[in-house]
């Protein structure tokens, strides 16, 4: 598809403003939901948005409101574009570097780019063909058509997120490499009524980028290769040192996961800190800021964080491409107070996308897809598949003192991109095993690579304690299952059932698949012809307990190729059959993955 340049994607006539009333967060009282008790990582008012407008809401019963469960910031522009930012205030010597920086920029990267033979990976025309195809912002239509009944214990949001990028690629780019946007829908089942609204996430990245008018940052898959790739960097860093891009406070797209946390939401790639974004009472988006947790966190933090459904504690990876140490485990207590930070020793600086946990113990894999910025002088990608690397899981107990815990167990030929639940159980022998259900992808290098051969085989890994030995069986094979949840309740204990994209034809998701892991059983739900979805997003509605594992609903964005509509399905897990279907009012491009906030997280939002 060829893309038109910025004014061109994103502006157009201004839309009409969305009703202020919303049934989708009615209480029974007028109760405020407490907040956390005092801690390090308290709530406090956020900052101003950008271009400001004052907010009303109605009243009733002519009482005065009851006063808001957080601060209210000012509403955001009706739909963000570059016009929306103004442009940097540059003085006389900075006029003449970026001039004369996009000189060289136009005479000689771009030049060099050219000559650089672009596989389907990073393809423009090929990544952004389509429903892959970037969308302006649509602020919320409510009220929207609903085909059947949406469950009456189902009450908040659906958020997922994708890249979806700002500007028209200059040379390379990879599905990772756009700019992070949140579709919401904002479900009010006693009332079988809906709502849709898509932003932008606030990156530093993307305002930077919309006050010069183009894209200056690094697309990390797409544009990093080879000698061009080197010159696209030092060109960044040129313009960085002149003063014309902050790269300061991060260059992340904010694209991957969206996850809650001690009254946050929060937008998450593996290249940033988060971003705190804000569901209105009208079920729109705002971007609060990047979150450090209160200055705990320097560094980057993986998109896939695991909350612990019995503590609320939240644990996570982060890892460094440059230098040592290559990794880092975290884990912060429900309040976002830190109480671990260990150093993981690594070899090399390696790709772990996902990790998982037990009950007792976080498992972390140390796979073959590694960074070596030294192929770049080569000729090649920065990020490559290393064969005379075993892969190996380490095993770490979750309040593990130090690394010197750690035990680290082969796996060969294995790469998991996603891990989707562990556990411990023990063996015939009375060994300790522990339990890994995940999504084995080979070649490993497929996502970068453009392999025709791809195979994402639901498969469980069992490890060995005792013998620290390992085994592989594939649970389902001759089927692509990959974009996945399970009831996020039984999270490190032992499950029955995991549900997962159908990845057929390859990216795209032709269904969901219900996969039971004690028969092997594969309970299919197909969108039908030329329908296709994404991640399915597992509800659950019931207590913790092991025999209602299943009682919950699932959820995906569907696009209709054919006609040219997308919907939203909601789906009964047990039996995999649907029960509701919301027409929505714009196209929704394929994305990553994301996850659903009740009304009662929603009402505990606090920045």
């Amino acid at each position: 598809m060829n893309l038109s340049l910025t004014h061109h994607l994103f502006s157009t006539s201004p839309q009409p403003p969305p009703s202020s009333k919303s049934p989708f967060f009615k209480t029974k009282s007028n109760t405020r939901t407490q907040p956390p008790p005092p801690s390090s990582s308290s709530c406090i008012t956020c900052k101003i948005l950008i271009n400001p407008s004052e907010k009303s809401f109605p009243r009733k019963n002519n009482k005065p409101p009851p006063p808001p469960p957080f601060p209210q910031p000012p509403e955001p522009p009706s739909i963000f574009s570059p016009t929306t930012i103004p442009p940097p205030d540059h003085n006389p010597f900075q006029k003449l570097a970026a001039a004369a920086l996009d000189m060289v920029e136009k005479s000689i990267v771009t030049n060099m780019e050219k000559k650089h033979k672009l596989n389907r990976m990073v393809d423009p025309t090929v990544q952004l063909e389509g429903n892959y195809a970037p969308v302006q912002e649509c602020p919320v239509h409510q009220d929207l058509e609903v085909v059947g009944t949406i469950p009456t214990s189902v009450r908040g949001a659906y958020l997922r997120n994708g890249g979806n990028p700002l500007f028209e690629p200059i040379s390379g780019h990879h599905f990772f490499d756009g700019d992070g946007m949140i579709h919401a829908v904002t479900l009010a089942g006693p009332e079988n009524r809906a709502s849709y609204a898509c932003r932008f996430t606030r990156t530093n990245r993307l305002l930077g980028e919309a006050a010069l008018r183009k894209p200056v940052f690094p697309k990390q898959i797409g544009e990093l290769h080879g000698l061009s790739g080197l010159a696209r960097l030092a060109l960044f860093a040129a313009r960085a040192l002149a003063g014309l891009v902050n790269a300061a406070d991060g260059f992340g797209l904010a694209n991957v996961n969206v996850v809650y946390f001690n009254g946050r939401i929060l937008a998450m790639s593996e290249d940033d800190l988060p971003y705190t974004v804000r569901l209105t009472e009208t079920g729109d988006l705002e971007t609060i800021g990047q979150y450090d947790f209160d200055g705990q966190v320097k560094g980057s933090m993986i998109a896939h964080p695991k909350v612990d459904p019995a503590t609320g504690d939240l644990y996570t990876l982060s890892y460094n491409i440059l230098s040592k140490p290559y990794l880092k485990f975290l884990k912060f207590d429900k309040w976002g107070n830190k109480s671990r930070e260990l150093t993981i020793s690594i070899e090399q600086p390696t790709m772990i996308h996902d990790f998982t946990m037990t009950q007792a113990h976080v498992v972390i894999p140390d796979h073959q897809m590694v960074f070596k910025l030294s192929e770049m002088m080569r000729g090649g990608s920065p990020v490559i598949h290393d064969p005379n690397k075993m892969t190996r899981f380490g095993v770490l107990t979750k309040d593990a003192a130090d690394e010197s815990e750690i035990r680290w167990i082969d796996v060969p030929e294995c790469f998991c991109f996603h891990m989707w639940n562990a556990w411990e159980e023990y063996d015939e022998n009375g060994d300790k095993i522990i339990v890994v259900i995940n999504s084995c992808m080979t070649p490993a290098d497929s996502i970068f690579s453009g392999s025709d051969d791809l195979k994402s085989e639901l498969s469980e890994i069992r490890l060995n304690l005792k013998t620290g030995g390992s085994t592989r069986r594939v649970v389902v094979s001759g089927m692509n299952l990959e974009a996945g949840q399970i009831n996020k309740q039984q999270l490190g204990k032992k499950t029955r059932y995991v549900y997962l994209a159908i990845a057929d034809p390859w990216p795209k998701c032709s269904g969901i698949a219900r996969v039971d892991l004690e028969t092997g059983e594969v309970t299919k739900f197909l969108y039908g012809p030329h329908r296709f979805g994404g991640e399915p997003g597992f509800v659950p509605v019931t207590a913790e307990e092991e025999d209602e594992e299943e009682e919950g609903y699932l959820m995906s964005f569907v696009r209709d190729e054919e006609n040219e509509k997308s919907e939203f399905v909601i789906l009964k897990a047990s039996t995999m059959e649907q029960v509701a279907l919301v027409k929505l009012p714009k196209r929704v491009p394929y994305g990553f993955h994301g996850t659903f906030v009740s009304a009662q997280e929603i009402q505990r939002q606090c920045f």
